[in-house]
């Protein structure tokens, strides 16, 4: 998969393009706000398989030993894309990528309180 960076090197701004084989797809994530331990939006845009407009947002909340987080990816099913949602569970299809991106931030942040 190839990723080109553009914009600010961090917070709003910030983001990349991607190109990858037909499972990866191709598209662009830009941050449109980043509120300090408490939220990052960002524009996800899907140019291949399917073309979507997913806003993103990450919520950060303080409880006793850490950090929750919320992950919320919302957008329409339009063309193809709303025919797809017919027959598909989205939850089944990208729920393991959540649990997987969400465990790899963990990681993240445990080594770097080490």
């Amino acid at each position: 998969m190839s990723r080109r960076y553009f914009g600010s090197e961090s917070g709003a701004g910030a983001g990349y393009a991607w190109s990858g084989n037909r499972k990866a797809g191709s598209g662009t994530m830009e941050i449109l706000e980043s509120v300090p331990a408490t939220r990052i939006h960002i524009r996800l845009e899907f140019t291949k398989p399917f073309k979507a407009l997913n806003p993103t947002t990450f919520t950060f909340r303080p409880v006793p030993g850490g950090t929750e987080v919320t992950w919320l990816m919302t957008g329409e099913n339009k063309g193809l894309g709303r025919v797809f949602a017919l027959f598909m569970h989205m939850d089944k299809m990208v729920g393991a990528d959540f649990e997987r991106g969400l465990a790899a931030l963990a990681s993240t942040v445990a080594a770097g309180k080490s």
